[in-house]
């Protein structure tokens, strides 16, 4: 007798290094597809007006992926020892924070691409503290798309979804915060699987989640580069043309770059202050249980008064934080850089970048970031250097 029951759609696997990506294969189970050999990346110029005219999502292309100068790189270097044992106490924390809320049995979801090494220091961590093996994935989260589709239905297929915890770098205003709700109750609507929307972020300088390790925005190294401290993989892609229904988004994988990837550099070098910040981090840990995590939306808040005050009436284009001000210069078409007067130390490489782009700096007392990167309106040329090429060659 012949079943009427349709066949289950049969689920793409996922990626591991070597062969995609240069993390260990332990480290990393990628939710995309490789779409290396197809033309993505676009001048930032050309990308920019696609963007704000409507004409296409800013994840239909892929920025041109340049190599740090040597004085970029030499701010990168600097940045990661002033601050790795910081980054340390902070992954300690959020992880721990992670294990708490999913029972010690989480599995680490991470938000490609910044979320990916984030994730893999808190898998770190969840081993080296208390001997616990956490699954780790990392998928695609588009603003204005939303979450991979197939890629929650992988995990849907393979864990319980309760256990999931979603995991990013940094909040900035808080856009992918909501996106990621909206994106996980449509799912249950869509396909009847329920996962929780909380998200896991090293800082939380938007104040937007409840699990964080910690809220003062400085700098994490990896946003200082590109894909040569994630694993040299690109943003996430998501075409239409080259992606359908049935699989995962997708990225590139940039093993030309080999030679200069600092990606588990990275990586070994926060993870090496793990065995003397075990101290600051139970502190760190009670400190969060005593305080009310509440999410306020400050960051939300600020951003919408500064974009009324800016006159561009749009906050897409109002990006707050040291990450994200970074990618502003690094990728988009930056018009000025606010400033908070006691961060300017903190910040060398964004003022380095904003300089070689031609890029005003203004200062600004009372910020609630330590900066805030604005792009032009209308994506017309910055005033300098119009390759997107700040700082790197």
């Amino acid at each position: 007798m012949t079943s009427l029951t349709p066949p289950a759609a049969v689920l793409p696997a996922p990626l591991h290094g070597p062969a995609f990506g240069s993390y260990a294969a332990d480290d990393v189970s990628w939710l995309l597809q490789d779409l290396q050999g197809v033309a993505l990346e676009a001048p930032a110029e050309e990308r920019e007006h696609a963007i704000q005219s409507g004409e296409a999502n800013y994840a239909e292309s892929l920025p041109i992926e340049y190599l740090p100068s040597p004085e970029y790189e030499a701010l990168y270097r600097e940045a990661l020892e002033r601050s790795g044992r910081r980054l340390a106490v902070a992954v300690g924390v959020v992880t721990e924070l992670a294990l708490a809320a999913r029972g010690n049995r989480p599995v680490f979801v991470s938000l490609a691409r910044a979320g990916t090494p984030i994730g893999i220091l808190m898998r770190r961590w969840a081993l080296a503290a208390h001997g616990i093996d956490v699954p780790h994935y990392t998928m695609s989260i588009v603003r204005g798309v939303g979450l991979d589709q197939t890629a929650l239905r992988y995990l849907a297929e393979h864990h319980d979804p309760e256990q999931v915890i979603f995991v990013d770098g940094w909040t900035g205003k808080g856009a992918i915060a909501r996106e990621l709700s909206a994106a996980i109750a449509l799912f249950g609507q869509t396909d009847g699987v329920h996962f929780r929307d909380d998200l896991a972020v090293l800082a939380d300088p938007g104040h937007c989640v409840t699990i964080h390790g910690t809220r003062e925005d400085y700098l994490i190294p990896s946003a200082c580069l590109n894909s040569t401290v994630s694993g040299l993989v690109s943003r996430t892609v998501y075409n239409r043309r080259l992606i359908a229904d049935d699989e995962f988004h997708g990225a590139k994988f940039y093993a030309d770059l080999s030679p200069n990837d600092v990606s588990r550099q990275f990586l070994d070098t926060v993870c090496g202050y793990f065995a003397e910040v075990t101290a600051d981090v139970a502190a760190g840990v009670a400190a969060a249980a005593a305080e009310d995590r509440t999410p306020s939306w400050v960051g939300w808040k600020a951003v919408e008064q500064i974009s009324t005050d800016y006159g561009i009436n749009n906050v897409n284009l109002v990006k707050p934080g040291v990450g994200e001000t970074t990618r502003v210069l690094l990728r988009r078409i930056p018009w000025k850089v606010l400033v908070r007067p006691d961060a300017v130390a903190d910040i060398a490489h964004v003022l380095l970048l904003a300089e070689q782009r031609g890029v005003a700096i203004e200062i600004v007392p009372d910020l609630p970031y330590s900066c805030v990167g604005l792009i032009r309106p209308g994506g017309g040329s910055p005033t300098a250097d119009t390759t997107g090429s700040a700082g790197i060659q």
